[in-house]
């Protein structure tokens, strides 16, 4: 029986060689269909016969005495049968979905094969060397590779995108988001999946800590930027990123050429303002308190950035362009108090400034609308009915601006006209002016948001003219 017990032993060697233990912790686990032992082993059994034949024919050729010659024909074919069942390999239970986006699975390594198999890598015939079953089908160990970084996978497990096998690590390099801020890997929250934030319109993905972790938000453009992204320090406190402030607005000097912009704007609509409104451009705090002392007005914004003055007040304006200073800071502002009389139904309109050029030319349409509105005998108005009208006026110059593309008829000389000729033709500009429309019309609240989609949709089946009518007459939109 010693050419049988090399078998064995040879066998049992083999079949605990390679063979993969372990798991990667974090994912789910699939194990693939594999091809075990079975399909080699039923071709076994005949050689197997003939072993055990030709041992007992060498021990009656020497002579040997068989005490129980059918006692050990039945003992030898019971080994054959644990030989034979030693070496039926079973796929490990399957865990998972299987659906093959992401999941993790197991290779199934043999220890050799017999048989004609062809690896699914290279097409050749693997004959008797290690494979491992892996997809429906069978690799050579070198041919079974990433499909990220192109070298085997010899891990323990793989993840799947699609058709195509990764390494745990590459896959998560391809496929695991980013924080567009840190750049690190977002994490997982407490039941494992992963969570981010995502800003609507710039489709930026990112932690939610940095909702809290007092990671700069750019005022205009809301954008969260990467951690070495500077902004400039406004001095009251807001933060621009560096491409809104290409065409940001400082002053009130460099505001008058796209207040004639925006009057010509309402010319071409036969809507001219008959009276001259003083246009100022004022710092945060200068305009919250002109706010506090008009006796009337709708301010439903999170942030007023605008305002049409009715009452005569003494207002502080930015007179000279403040430069950027150490740390990307605002200094050297130059004010000077300006006081406002009252000479007709509006007395000024104030904008912020630090705002770029289309959204101040929004907020400055959205204000001159309301300022036509009252020297033109409109009574007064619900809020949403007045707001929403203004809103719309705002939106019809940003996509007037959108659509032509043209900048301001500012002088050459003018710091502005750089600026808003640069702007009106580039793509980051025109990206801001789509977002601005995307502000206007996804705002959700019922003041500004569904004030603005029941006017433009008024706008849009009777026209401006017929809906500005309407509203003078009944004081609501026509529907």
């Amino acid at each position: 029986m010693g050419w049988l017990n090399k078998i064995f032993k040879g066998s049992s060697h083999k079949i605990s060689e390679g063979n993969y233990h372990g798991r990667y912790q974090g994912d789910t686990v699939q194990n693939e269909p594999s091809c075990s032992g079975d399909v080699w082993a039923e071709t076994e059994n005949e050689d197997i016969d003939r072993a055990i034949a030709l041992s007992l024919s060498e021990e009656e050729q020497k002579g040997k005495k068989v005490i129980d010659n059918e006692f050990q024909l039945e003992e030898d074919e019971q080994l054959a049968r644990a030989i034979q069942e030693s070496l039926n390999i079973e796929s490990p239970p399957q865990h998972g979905n299987g659906n093959g986006n992401g999941n993790i699975y197991q290779p199934i390594p043999f220890p050799y094969s017999t048989g004609f198999r062809i690896c699914a890598g290279c097409n050749t015939e693997i004959g008797h060397g290690r494979f491992l079953s892996c997809m429906g089908a069978v690799w050579h160990p070198e041919c079974f590779r990433c499909h990220g970084c192109g070298y085997p996978i010899s891990d323990y497990e793989y993840s799947m995108n699609g058709n195509y096998p990764y390494h745990k690590s590459c896959y998560k390099e391809h496929y695991h988001p980013k924080c567009d801020v840190c750049k690190h890997f977002i994490p997982t929250n407490p039941a494992g999946l992963i969570e981010y934030r995502a800003h609507p319109f710039w489709v930026q993905k990112y932690c939610p800590s940095h909702e809290h972790d007092r990671t700069p938000r750019c005022c205009s453009c809301e954008r969260m930027e990467p951690r070495d992204t500077r902004y400039v320090a406004l001095n009251d406190g807001r933060k621009l990123c560096l491409e809104c402030l290409d065409s940001a607005i400082m002053d009130t000097n460099e505001c008058q050429p796209l207040y004639l912009d925006i009057q010509e704007f309402y010319e071409g609509l036969n809507m001219k303002v008959q009276q001259q409104v003083p246009l100022l451009l004022v710092e945060r705090q200068a305009l919250n308190e002109a706010m506090e002392g008009e006796k009337s007005g709708h301010h439903h914004m999170p942030e007023t950035r605008g305002l049409c003055l009715s009452e005569e007040q003494t207002v502080s304006t930015i007179l000279r362009r403040p430069k950027i200073g150490t740390g990307n800071r605002v200094m050297n502002m130059i004010t000077e108090p300006c006081k406002l009389t009252r000479r007709c139904d509006v007395t000024a309109v104030l904008i912020l400034y630090g705002l770029p050029r289309l959204l101040t030319g929004s907020i400055l349409a959205h204000e001159m609308m309301h300022a036509w509105l009252r020297l033109n005998g409109y009574r007064t108005l619900a809020q949403d009915v007045e707001e929403g009208i203004c809103q719309v006026l705002a939106y019809m110059w940003l996509d007037a601006e959108l659509t032509s593309g043209s900048g301001s008829n500012v002088p050459s000389t003018s710091s502005a006209s750089t600026s808003s000729k640069k702007g009106a033709g580039s793509q980051c500009e025109r990206k801001l002016g789509q977002f601005f429309k995307h502000q206007i019309e996804s705002d959700t609240s019922l003041v500004y948001g569904a004030g603005f989609r029941a006017g433009h949709q008024a706008v849009l089946k009777y026209g401006l003219p017929a809906t500005l009518k309407h509203i003078h007459l009944t004081g609501n939109f026509p529907y």
